[in-house]
């Protein structure tokens, strides 16, 4: 009994003890309560449309290849939360289109009641009038997924997505593939079609390159291999319309191709097809991006080692979060590097479980 009385007497202290660390905070040095200050500010669900509802438009170059559909999962979960209409548009080629994305924009700028417009930019120096009707029409506007680093006053607009330097993570595993697999010498190719105007493919293809460059270098490799990422390291030339058989040509006319990275959704999935089509699968070090279905095949069946993933639901999830805070709370230009997931074969598996990539 002396045992139980003493055990209930240590509990007591303990308890004690923790009440009086808590440190309970219910009001800011300021005087305010943090349960006034979290509200929402009076007149945000009436912001600009005047309805008593937020709706936000989420516009993008692709939505035909499924790549985008985490995006749009990511911004309904983020209207679900604040309780905000989300339109979701795009373009509706499985190729990028950002002519058809800018004809949509230009479509709904001057509808009263959209409240704030998310977009993707993939063409660099092509969004400036958007953004300026926005700005004039009242709607703030927010980028995500690609980025023009000099569109109109780019510092005052918040952007979400991956820094193209994120695919040296995809370099860096080709070498260590390599060398899993005992690889001595042969061809690395990096194909791309600069003609697409996209500066952050190319810049994914350059880290990309010097990644695999360093790597080999450091394990005292780059003498035997020939890496190609073509004069300026922004992609050997292939055609954007014909991408598996551009990729095939290449590797059948070096005759030695062992590695191989695809900056994006069109190259990646016709690197797969040109691996299996060549008699590559499981041997080649294929590594490309994004994690839409065909991706997710490819990987499954051995014809690509590797794919960097974007963390797409972020880039629908906090673009539509910015633009809220921007207007309930005022804070604006808070950018979100979503950095890259790389997934193998071993981990495709647990792709999609909650639709989020």
């Amino acid at each position: 009994m002396r045992r139980m009385m003493t055990s209930a007497l240590a509990l007591c202290a303990l308890a004690g003890t923790a009440a009086a660390q808590s440190g309970s905070v219910d009001q800011a040095v300021g005087g305010y309560s943090f349960d006034e200050a979290a509200q929402e500010a009076e007149g945000t669900k009436d912001f600009h449309s005047g309805d008593g509802v937020l709706t936000f438009a989420v516009v993008t170059h692709t939505a035909g290849n499924g790549f985008f559909d985490p995006v749009y999962v990511g911004a309904r979960v983020a209207g679900n939360m604040i309780g905000a209409n989300i339109l979701l548009l795009g373009s509706e080629s499985p190729a990028d289109d950002p002519a058809r994305e800018i004809e949509i924009l230009n479509q709904i700028i001057n509808d009263p009641t959209i409240d704030g417009i998310i977009m993707t930019t993939p063409q660099i120096g092509a969004y400036d009038d958007i953004v300026r009707t926005a700005e004039s029409n009242g709607i703030p506007v927010a980028t995500t997924n690609s980025f023009d680093p000099g569109i109109l006053h780019r510092s005052t607009i918040s952007h979400t997505g991956q820094d193209a330097s994120a695919a040296a993570i995809a370099g860096e595993a080709l070498v260590q593939c390599l060398i899993d697999r005992g690889v001595t010498g042969g061809s690395i190719i990096l194909p791309n079609d600069t003609a697409m105007g996209n500066i952050e493919v190319n810049n994914r293809v350059t880290a990309a390159f010097e990644a695999i460059v360093a790597g080999l270098a450091a394990n005292n490799m780059l003498e035997n291999f020939q890496v190609d990422a073509g004069p300026e390291n922004v992609g050997v030339s292939a055609d954007m319309n014909d991408p598996a058989n551009s990729i095939i040509s290449l590797i059948e006319s070096r005759g030695d191709v062992v590695g191989a990275f695809a900056g994006n959704n069109v190259f990646t999935p016709a690197l797969a097809s040109a691996v299996a089509q060549t008699g590559n699968t499981g041997t080649m070090c294929a590594f490309g991006f994004d994690l839409g279905p065909a991706q997710q095949e490819a990987l499954k069946a051995g014809n690509l080692t590797g794919a960097l993933g974007q963390q797409p639901f972020l880039q629908g999830f906090w673009p539509v979060m910015q633009l809220y805070l921007q207007i309930d709370r005022g804070i604006s230009a808070a950018n979100l590097d979503t950095r890259a997931q790389l997934v193998t074969s071993d981990t495709v598996g647990e792709v999609g479980a909650r639709f989020e990539n």
